[in-house]
């Protein structure tokens, strides 16, 4: 499997950074399997930090996933990834670790449904109806080292 990261620097040797915000998933090297997404997260932190988008990409060999790190996969929006994501990006997810969490980015957009939800506007299951009709690309998100170490680098592209 292909999967990509924008960034503005070549990342050939992907770290665990410790963040200054909270994010979908929370703590980890955030990764997709659309080129497009990858391409648009590069062009963002090109305009944020500086330098121009690299999109890096990495081969990830799915059998090497199973019994060799813990997977937590959602599929789509659902209940309990609304909850997932609503508490990591408040910065209350204190439940079980995962080394490798894969499912639906929740982008700009999707990030204003997640604010009127928080403020109560918006029931759970009316945000994800809302959510289940949106464009979803996914997140490919490692969390731990030993995650990272079953990524291989194979180019960085100048967007």
């Amino acid at each position: 499997m292909t999967l990509y990261h924008g960034s503005n620097v070549v990342v050939e040797n992907p770290k665990l950074v410790p963040q200054n915000r909270f994010l979908d998933f929370g703590y980890g090297f955030y990764t997709t399997t659309n080129k497009e997404q990858g391409i648009s997260f590069a062009e963002k932190v090109a305009t944020k930090r500086g330098g121009k988008g690299i999109l890096n990409v990495y081969e990830l060999d799915e059998t090497k996933l199973c019994g060799l790190i813990s997977v937590k996969s959602f599929n789509e929006p659902s209940e309990e990834w609304l909850d997932f994501v609503s508490e990591n990006r408040n910065g209350n997810y204190n439940k079980e670790s995962f080394d490798l969490i894969i499912g639906p980015v929740a982008d700009d957009d999707v990030y204003r449904t997640l604010q009127v939800y928080s403020t109560g506007l918006l029931t759970k299951d009316q945000a994800i109806e809302a959510l289940k009709i949106k464009k979803l690309y996914n997140q490919y998100v490692f969390s731990t080292e030993k995650a990272l170490s079953l990524l291989k680098f194979v180019e960085a592209i100048e967007v």
